[in-house]
């Protein structure tokens, strides 16, 4: 397993390693002070298999870093890890490409079950997304145009409640290439999850 955390500030980044070392022995981890330096990394390493990033750093703003990840490595799970415990923030983390956000004011069991869940291909939604005051995010029917024919049967067979492993086999493609399938789905609906790209297709009468 190789991952990446990508923070400006040396104590974060040495503290996360030090717990994903102790979690995950024999773990490959590499480390980057900024945006443009992940990036780069993650060009290079093209068997990252997840990647912790921090959304305030100097220089790229972390959604622009976001939508490079999503466009350069549409199929590597990126995990938000941030200060900013908002919301709105966590839900636009999630439109533009995040499949996990993991506050930093969280527990170290969180942390790794946020890993855990993303290189499943599942996303980590922090409780603060989930509260009920938060109003339902649903898609504009136009959303749906924009899917591809890929991510549109992905989208069907969610619908079917089958798990990625299920849908690559009835696909006749690789999990990880559902996992990338479901990344564009969730950006194209802006949507942070499954269940809620399911509820918007259904609403729209898509499946």
């Amino acid at each position: 397993m190789k991952l990446m955390i990508i923070d400006d500030h040396a104590l974060v980044r040495e503290g996360v390693l030090a717990l994903l070392e102790r979690e995950a022995p024999g773990a490959e981890l590499l480390q980057a002070c900024d945006s443009a330096e992940g990036l780069r990394m993650a060009i290079r390493h093209d068997d990252l298999d997840a990647v912790f990033l921090d959304l305030s750093m100097p220089g790229m703003d972390g959604m622009d870093a976001l939508r490079e990840f999503a466009r350069l490595r549409p199929a590597l799970p990126v995990i938000v890890l941030t200060a900013a415990d908002d919301p709105a923030l966590a839900r636009q983390a999630f439109a533009v490409g995040a499949l996990g956000y993991v506050p930093k004011s969280a527990s170290a069991d969180t942390l790794l079950m946020a890993l855990s869940l993303v290189l499943r291909g599942e996303p980590f939604v922090p409780t603060l997304v989930q509260r009920p005051a938060a109003p339902a995010i649903a898609a504009q029917p136009a959303a749906f145009s924009d899917l591809t024919e890929r991510q549109s049967e992905v989208l069907r067979h969610l619908g079917d409640g089958l798990s990625n492993k299920a849908i690559a086999h009835r696909m006749g493609i690789t999990e990880k290439t559902i996992k990338a399938h479901m990344t564009g789905v969730l950006r194209a609906l802006s949507v942070s999850d499954r269940e809620q790209a399911v509820q918007s297709a259904r609403a729209a009468g898509i499946i």
